[in-house]
């Protein structure tokens, strides 16, 4: 299992630490509506719309999302998807936040997984690593589940973020790179991690980055901090993980597409050019409307540093990471780009074999 971004050690480190119970929750059985926060026709939470944003689509497309840490207990390794109050507030803080960018092109598909705590994730080591891999093992089985029931043939996206993510990279060198699954899909917004630009660099790998707004078959990736915070520590500490999963010799650079253009040869754009950021804190409250103009933003040393207007609200994180908001800050940006590539994929895949549209 990848590790995160230190980001999310210090995360996990803000709470009171208690002895982890080892116990395994119950395997989610995704048959059952319960076990996903939304499964394309009930969306719920990822069925909301920032006042402002573009309007849905209805595109022939899927999204399958993948959740951050939202458990930020300190006594269990895994959640248990039955535990209501977490749920809520992954509901509320990411799958209407984040998964809610991407109704704008697509039904959205969002599975409720055994999730490694913020516990976990401090203690680190064997315990960190067997909670990624249960919590992985449920992102597997789900994907395989909206395949094999949901799916018919459509295209998808793929967007994860921090530890979604972090399952996300695994999914796609298990079961998208070199597979046939991989025609189908869009793109992958692969957010907030470590992700190297020559992950793809190797024999075998039919994968990418996305170096235009309308490339499909790709992957995007940018990991967000303010102009305030230690952008040599934090470079180096990234990339020297890089260096411990990458051949000898490889690019350690992290990969950074700025999402204000969406175009690797432009990797600096200024506010005039973001088309909407969501304000405030993420949590449970409604999604509030966009505010166009608000950030500006630019690559440096593979990381996104953005200088998003005070007016916004956003707090950051320890180490003046902007962690929580690498969606929120770029909500309409995003939302644009993937009706982009959605319709871009369906122009050149078009013939009677294309699946029709259909409502959500």
């Amino acid at each position: 299992m990848k590790p995160l971004f230190r980001i999310l050690t210090a995360i996990a480190g803000l709470a009171t630490a208690a002895p982890l119970m080892a116990q395994v929750p119950p395997a989610p059985d995704y048959a059952r509506v319960s076990s996903w926060a939304a499964d394309g026709k009930n969306e719920g939470a990822a069925a909301a719309v920032a006042p402002g944003a573009t309007a849905r689509q209805n595109l022939p497309v899927d999204v399958f999302y993948i959740h951050p840490t939202t458990d930020r207990s300190m006594d269990r390794y895994n959640q248990p998807v039955s535990d209501k109050a977490t749920n809520g507030w992954t509901d509320g803080s990411v799958i209407a936040r984040q998964g809610g960018v991407f109704n704008g092109c697509c039904r959205v598909f969002a599975p409720r997984y055994r999730q490694a705590t913020s516990g976990a994730q401090k203690e680190g080591g064997k315990i960190r690593d067997d909670a990624f891999a249960l919590a992985y093992g449920d992102v597997k089985r789900a994907f395989q589940y909206y395949l094999d029931h949901y799916n018919k043939g459509r295209p998808f996206i793929l967007v994860g973020h921090s530890q979604g993510a972090a399952h996300l990279e695994r999914l796609l060198d298990e079961e998208i790179d070199g597979k046939a699954l991989a025609a189908r899909m869009v793109a992958a917004y692969d957010v907030g991690i470590t992700f190297p630009e020559s992950k793809y660099d190797r024999p075998g790998s039919k994968l990418k980055m996305c170096d235009k707004p309308d490339s499909t078959g790709c992957v995007v990736h940018w990991s967000s901090i303010l102009p305030s915070a230690d952008l040599v520590k934090t470079a180096s500490f990234a990339e020297g993980y890089n260096r411990t999963v990458l051949p000898q010799g490889a690019d350690p650079t992290i990969l950074c597409i700025n999402p204000l253009t969406f175009d690797r040869s432009q990797p600096a754009a200024l506010r005039d050019a973001a088309k909407g950021a969501v304000p405030g804190a993420p949590d449970e409250s409604a999604v509030r409307a966009i505010v166009p103009r608000a950030v500006s933003a630019k690559c440096e040393r593979g990381l996104l540093v953005v200088d998003p207007d005070p007016a916004l609200g956003l707090k950051p994180l320890p180490g003046d990471s902007m962690h929580y908001h690498d969606l929120g800050l770029f909500y309409e940006d995003v939302r644009q780009n993937a009706i982009l590539r959605a319709r871009a994929w369906l122009a050149a895949h078009s013939g009677p074999s294309r699946p029709r549209s259909s409502t959500h």
